[in-house]
């Protein structure tokens, strides 16, 4: 049997990269009996017929990480890409990235993209996020500002981009790499809105090194995994902060004496990502009514 590991999912096809080889694979039965099923970035045992290049996934290893959405394994490093402008980044969903990605252990760095169409206004974000605890890269494809900083970052690491559609990560992956000829997708005039461009998962090989998988955009990130209590963990900067506050188990809303709200109205907490904390707050309590 040979090792290799799953760059591509179609149609109950997994696409096995052993080597230089590329093996088109069905899975055993055997994983529908226990409920499982082989992730794009699996590390698998494949059966291979040499003639035809075929086989079966016999065999997945151990998964170092696993996502739900999207469904890939074993990455370790989220990439979460936001436009300064067209389309205006939606910082709610850009916390919601964040808290779903350290939520799944990844290493995140923050990509903002498109600078070359703002220049003062995107200083305040690249402030609040690297204070937040954050990594933070800015580029822009058409100047080729930060390209290599980016390569830099990917280098002998799995990496998934994320973020919304139309923020440019197909582009960004072509000028990564230019043998990508990924499709990228235009922002609608009506909406200021992108349109999904990438139409499945695949983990894509890196010449200097590492891979990258190119995902669907997203339009909402559920946290019903969370509860009031958890919440905090992932946000670096208030759950820092936690352990100032006077009273145990402080939620950091209405209580008093609370060191996250002191360090709100200091400025060492941007009050955006304070005030996103309370909207998800909010939410996890009315989750476990529910």
């Amino acid at each position: 049997m040979l090792e290799g590991t799953i760059i591509k999912g179609i149609g109950g096809f997994y696409y096995v990269k052993v080597k230089d080889d590329l093996y088109e694979c069905r899975a055993r039965g055997v994983f529908r009996k226990e409920k499982t099923k082989p992730l794009v970035g699996d590390r698998v045992l494949i059966r291979a017929n040499e003639n035809d290049k075929t086989g079966y996934v016999e065999k997945i290893f151990e998964r170092k990480t696993e996502l739900i959405r999207p469904p890939v394994s074993n990455v370790n490093q989220a990439i979460i890409v936001f436009a300064v402008k067209n389309p205006d980044p939606n910082l709610w969903l850009l916390d919601r990235f964040l808290l779903l990605a350290s939520y799944q252990g990844l290493d995140v760095v923050i990509c903002f993209n498109k600078i070359d169409l703002v220049n003062e206004e995107v200083k305040h974000l690249i402030e609040d996020y690297t204070k937040a605890g954050y990594k933070v890269i800015t580029t822009s494809c058409k100047e080729n500002k930060g390209i290599d900083e980016l390569r830099e970052t990917l280098k002998d690491k799995i990496s998934v981009f994320a973020g919304p559609s139309g923020v440019g990560k197909s582009t960004l992956l072509n000028n990564i790499q230019s043998n990508l000829q990924l499709k990228t997708g235009e922002i609608s005039q009506k909406t200021s809105r992108g349109k999904h461009t990438t139409r499945h998962v695949e983990l894509i090989e890196l010449e200097m090194g590492g891979w990258v998988l190119d995902t669907p955009g997203f339009s909402s990130l559920d946290i019903d995994f969370l509860d009031e209590e958890n919440l905090q963990i992932y946000f670096n900067d208030i759950y820092e902060k936690s352990h100032l506050c006077k009273f145990t188990g402080c939620k950091h809303d209405k209580e008093p004496q609370c060191a996250v709200k002191e360090s709100v109205e200091n400025g060492e907490i941007s009050r955006s990502r304070y005030n996103n904390y309370l909207l998800f707050l909010k939410e996890t309590m009315d989750n476990r009514r529910y």
